[in-house]
C-alpha cells in the first residue's frame, strides 16, 4: 500500500489532531512540512489550508474528511464510532470544536496574543471580547465531560482529539490557564489527554 502523507505545518492544531489520530490507531504516515498557501498545499486545497492528505492517487482536504478516511481505511481502534448515535455525536462535537472552540480560542485569543504587532502590541479589545465567549464555551465542554471525561460514549474519539490541541495551546497562556482552572472537568480532560503518547509524539518543534 502507498505511503500515507499528511501535508502541513507541525504547529497547526488541525495537522496535529490528524497526526494524533494516526498515532492512536498505529497508522504509519509521513509528515510533509508545508505552509498554508504553498504550492504543494494549493494543489490539493482550493483555499490553501492545512492539513491535506495524499495516499496513492487519493488527495483530500479538510481535517474531518481526512480523519474519516483514515479511520475507515486502516485498522486499529475506531475513533469515529460506527453506530449511528456515536457517529452523529462525534460529528456534532467536531463541528462545535471547529465553529466555536477554534474560532474563539485560536482566532480571537491565541492569534492576536501570540502574533501581535511588535509596535502596536496585542489588540486587547479583541482579546478581551473573546474571553467571556471562551468561558461560555468551556462551560459547555465542562458539562459534556462531566459524566465520563470524554465527549462521546465514554471513550476516546476524534471529537476529543480535535479540540485537545486548541485547549492545550490556550492553557499555555496565563489567562488561559487561569480560566481553565475554573472548570475541573476540562482541566482533567486536558491533563489526561496531553499525557498520552499520541500528544507527546506530535509536539511541534520549538519556534525560532
Amino acid at each position: 500500500m502507498a505511503d500515507l502523507e499528511i501535508i502541513g505545518v507541525p504547529f497547526s492544531n488541525y495537522v496535529r489532531s490528524i497526526r494524533m489520530l494516526c498515532e492512536e490507531k498505529g497508522v504509519p504516515y509521513t509528515l510533509i512540512p508545508s505552509r498554508p498557501h504553498s504550492d504543494d498545499v494549493k494543489a490539493i486545497h482550493p483555499a490553501g489550508q492545512v492539513p491535506c492528505l495524499r495516499h496513492g492517487d487519493l488527495t483530500l482536504f479538510e481535517s474531518k474528511a481526512i480523519a474519516t478516511y483514515i479511520d475507515k481505511a486502516f485498522g486499529g481502534p475506531k475513533l469515529i464510532p460506527e453506530d449511528a448515535r456515536g457517529a452523529a455525536l462525534t460529528e456534532q462535537w467536531v463541528s462545535y470544536g471547529n465553529a466555536q472552540v477554534d474560532r474563539q480560542v485560536m482566532r480571537e485569543f491565541v492569534v492576536p496574543t501570540a502574533f501581535a504587532d511588535k509596535e502596536k502590541g496585542p489588540d486587547m479589545a479583541r482579546i478581551n471580547a473573546a474571553l467571556p465567549k471562551i468561558e461560555q464555551i468551556l462551560g459547555v465542554l465542562d458539562k459534556a465531560l462531566a459524566k465520563d471525561g470524554h465527549l462521546v460514549g465514554g471513550k476516546l474519539t476524534f471529537a476529543d482529539i480535535n479540540i485537545l490541541p486548541m485547549l492545550a495551546t490556550f492553557a499555555g497562556f496565563p489567562a488561559g490557564k487561569e480560566m481553565l482552572s475554573k472548570f475541573a472537568n476540562v482541566t482533567r480532560f486536558v491533563s489526561a489527554l496531553t499525557a498520552r503518547d499520541s500528544f507527546k509524539n506530535t509536539a511541534p518543534p520549538p519556534r525560532k
